[in-house]
């Protein structure tokens, strides 16, 4: 699966004379992209800063146990994914919907500098904030994204089918939450 950039790049991270720099350059390649894919799922941008950072740390010490199988930067989406997936989970009692604080996902959206939607785009994000977390995670990079079943299966470690019916599902979730 490996690329000749992926491989090039391999070889200076390989390279203790010019691992560090290499990363550098990974770093300054994949952070703003990873930054939307992680914002998308934990919404806020304090947390999408905090979950980046462990993720390229994450990368970095395990530059090793990279093998090939898959492009490197899909490796990094699938740690990217993961680490946001993981932060909901660490907090889901702070941010669950269901909660008391039900209105706290809005309040912090209209609070937050970097968003700039309307009422209609708190009202998604809102509903994409009360879905399970691999659904957000699979209804992001889908919708947001456009990303094709296939690369949602490399970076998510399931089937293509089980990505299909969860997509589905938190569509179908999302609509009956906007039409109440």
């Amino acid at each position: 699966m490996e690329n000749k950039e992926d491989k090039h790049l391999l070889s200076l991270l390989a390279d203790p004379a010019t691992r560090e720099r290499a990363f550098s350059s990974v770093v300054a390649e994949y952070s703003e992209p990873l930054y939307w894919k992680i914002r998308h799922i934990v919404l806020s941008h304090d947390d999408a800063d905090d979950v980046l950072q462990e993720t390229f740390v994450k990368a970095w010490t395990n530059l090793d146990k990279y093998e090939g199988k898959a492009k490197f930067s899909t490796w990094l989406y699938r740690i990217a994914v993961n680490e946001a997936i993981d932060f909901l989970r660490r907090s889901r009692n702070a941010t669950a919907l269901d909660s008391p604080e039900a209105g706290s996902v809005v309040r912090q959206l209209m609070a937050d500098d970097y968003f700039d939607g309307d009422e209609a785009q708190v009202r998604l994000q809102a509903a994409i904030a009360s879905l399970p977390d691999v659904q957000r995670a699979v209804f992001t990079m889908r919708y947001y994204d456009e990303m094709k079943y296939s690369e949602m299966s490399k970076i998510l470690g399931t089937s293509e089918g089980a990505l299909k019916a969860s997509y589905h599902i938190a569509v179908k979730k999302i609509k009956e939450r906007l039409e109440d």
